[in-house]
């Protein structure tokens, strides 16, 4: 006597199985709780956002004068003690300027006037303490278009760390409460999920509000402050009857 249809019995039977327990877990009554958690820390790096405008008649004179200022911005930033890794090009541009006819300038179509050359940097400043002085300097030697500084953390891992804990025993003590008070018991963890919130939007810092010629022994008053990470874990908890 042949066997061939016993394991295709069995994976039916099994198949049948698997649903009907997937089922009673899903109507197994739960219980889902949010908890949230920060942890501050002072920054340890800035990252600034510097740009080189230069306007002229012709996109070469344009590009040179672009160059020399931003070449000298560099040298300034390595002599400050910035590493070439935290020096990195962000944007490059090259735009034609027009005159358009307004009925008043004689013009019957739209001509170039000129161009114009945008090269921008990212910085990051491992060196709290020179942050203003570098913004400063930077204004004086040719940057002069607006950018943003974030005062962030190298490596926030602790903080994070921390943050998770407080939220973990926020949400159990939640669902503590909920669970007492409605007379039932907290059963296994069935799901968690993790939501973090950490790095601090830019600031502007609004170079064309900087003074363009800067005194030698001048900088740029510059507060670091603190910076605060959040997380937020939402926990689905099994209910049992007591």
């Amino acid at each position: 006597m042949t066997r061939p249809f016993v394991p295709l019995l069995f994976m039916a039977v099994m198949a049948a199985v698997v649903p009907a327990q997937a089922e009673e877990i899903a109507e197994r009554p739960k219980i889902m709780v949010t908890g949230e958690g920060e942890a501050t820390l002072a920054p340890d790096m800035a990252v600034i956002r510097l740009s080189v405008l230069r306007e002229a008649d012709t996109a070469r004179e344009a590009m040179d004068a672009n160059n020399e200022a931003m070449e000298r911005v560099i040298a300034a930033l390595k002599e400050a003690g910035v590493a070439e890794r935290d020096i990195q090009t962000s944007g490059l541009s090259i735009t034609p300027q027009y005159i358009y006819p307004d009925g008043k300038n004689g013009e019957s179509r739209p001509r170039i006037d000129g161009y114009q050359v945008t090269n921008g940097l990212t910085v990051r400043v491992r060196d709290l303490g020179k942050v203003g002085e570098i913004l400063d300097r930077s204004v004086t030697l040719g940057v002069n278009q607006g950018g943003d500084i974030v005062f962030t953390n190298d490596d926030p891992k602790e903080a994070l760390n921390e943050a998770r804990r407080k939220a973990v025993e926020d949400a159990l003590a939640k669902a503590r409460i909920l669970t007492e008070t409605a007379g039932v018991a907290l059963g296994d963890v069935l799901e968690i999920t993790e939501n973090t919130r950490g790095t601090p939007p830019p600031m502007p810092f609004g170079v064309r509000a900087m003074r363009m010629e800067a005194a030698a022994d001048a900088s740029v008053p510059v507060e670091a402050g603190e910076n605060t990470y959040q997380v937020e874990v939402r926990f689905t908890f099994a209910i049992d009857q007591k």
